[in-house]
């Protein structure tokens, strides 16, 4: 006599790693990050000129719109590794290829967003003038990091295509509709001091919460609630961090 294996789940399972509540909030939070990053500068030019100039005029309101767009990117990693958990419960290999695209894909945007913090120093330290020409001067400098542009564009594009074969954002229309949306990132430009107001990144941005946030809400749901002292530890950690980091 033979046992039957019991139902595969997509319930999220605590011992993985980072877990349910990290992957949850990463993403509810991930996607509008990235969106406020871009609508924080949407009034100025798309390519580094008009970045550079922006940033000479308020230096501010920039700082806060690449460091949102960054935050964002960062925390898009524990969202998608859940998203390809579910993927991988029925089409592992899709779920692989996609993940392992995107995160690659990630890393190359993190790369760019700590050039582009070096361009705005330059600014500070040079004046607007000096630091656009250096920029200018240096933009298609070769790095490693080109590598992983193709990435950039295509991983979404991959994971798309597993959640649409798994059903992993839904069935019927609805999910169809998210999978479209989730493939929608692949339209978002990369490279250095991008502004990304263009209709077409808007709707990358807009389709990537539209794909992740209901998801991040589900997780969250099938989630047990943390032990109050985690919470606490999580909370009092993070401006603890960024204390020790900014001091050092």
């Amino acid at each position: 006599m033979t046992i039957a294996e019991p139902p595969r789940t997509s319930s999220p399972d605590r011992t993985t790693l980072p877990g349910p509540w990290a992957e949850g909030v990463s993403l509810i939070l991930g996607p509008p990050l990235l969106l406020a990053g871009v609508l924080a500068r949407i009034e100025e030019n798309d390519f580094f000129p008009g970045q550079l100039a922006a940033y000479a005029a308020q230096p501010g309101r920039m700082a806060l719109s690449y460091g949102l767009f960054a935050t964002g990117t960062v925390l898009l990693w524990p969202a998608v590794t859940s998203l390809s958990r579910r993927i991988g419960v029925s089409h592992p290999g899709w779920a692989r290829w996609g993940v392992t695209l995107v995160v690659l894909g990630l890393f190359g945007r993190v790369f760019h967003a700590g050039v582009s913090h070096l361009a705005f120093q330059m600014v500070d330290t040079l004046g607007l003038e000096a630091a656009r020409k250096a920029v200018g001067d240096t933009y298609g400098a070769f790095h490693v990091f080109k590598a992983v542009n193709v990435f950039i564009m295509t991983g979404w594009i991959v994971l798309a295509a597993g959640a649409f074969r798994a059903k992993a954002l839904g069935a019927g229309p609805a999910g169809i509709t998210r999978c479209a949306a989730l493939a929608l990132a692949a339209g978002l430009p990369l490279g250095v001091l991008k502004g990304s107001s263009d209709p077409i990144s808007l709707a990358a941005l807009l389709g990537l919460a539209l794909a992740l946030v209901p998801l991040g809400v589900t997780v969250l749901k099938e989630t047990p609630r943390p032990r109050w002292w985690a919470v606490a530890l999580t909370v009092a950690l993070i401006p603890a961090a960024f204390f020790l980091g900014v001091s050092g």
